[in-house]
């Protein structure tokens, strides 16, 4: 009888331990967290038609001293691309934040080192404010993007002829399962 008891005391004691353990918290990759923004590049002439921008480079405004230097900070670099991705800083909640970004088209400088061909930078400016939503334990916050706002730098020679935020977002971006915005060349 004792060893009995010794037994189920034994059995109950793993069983409590067991069921109070809680499994590892791991942010899973499938996880929606803090979201780029998604632009899509469109041909002015034809507004349902994605069309490549000849030799890409995105980066952030200030974080380039010498855009025909190459640096860490670029954040997009192709032959012909019509979808960028960018991240959107991060301020307190409810401040109105602005990011610029510039957009250089043909860009020479690590291509073709005998193209002449002169490349054409337009800034974008993207105003916003953020919004913090908690996602889990794991994950902990993500940051939503409230009243986005984009616009083009006026210069003399724009490419962008046109940019328009996506009407189906009512001006929020909370993932990246969308365009947000979408810019007529």
């Amino acid at each position: 009888m004792k060893r009995i008891l010794i037994y189920l005391s034994f059995i109950t004691l793993v069983t409590i331990i067991t069921y109070s353990c809680e499994r590892d918290d791991i942010c899973a990759e499938t996880t929606q967290t803090t979201p780029r923004l998604i632009i899509e590049f469109y041909d002015a002439a034809d507004t349902d038609e994605l069309k490549n921008v000849p030799r890409l480079t995105v980066y952030g405004e200030g974080l380039v001293t010498d855009p025909t230097e190459a640096s860490d900070t670029t954040l997009v670099f192709n032959n012909n691309i019509n979808l960028v991705e960018l991240p959107l800083r991060i301020g307190t909640e409810d401040e109105t934040i602005t990011t610029r970004y510039v957009l250089e088209k043909e860009t020479n400088f690590r291509l073709d080192t005998d193209d002449t061909t002169e490349s054409n930078i337009d800034i974008i400016e993207i105003t916003y404010s953020t919004e913090f939503v908690f996602v889990s334990r794991a994950c902990g916050y993500k940051s939503i993007f409230n009243n986005i706002s984009v616009t083009r730098v006026t210069d003399s020679e724009p490419w962008i002829g046109n940019i328009e935020i996506e009407t189906t977002l009512e001006s929020t971006i909370e993932n990246e399962n969308t365009t947000h915005v979408r810019i007529f060349h």
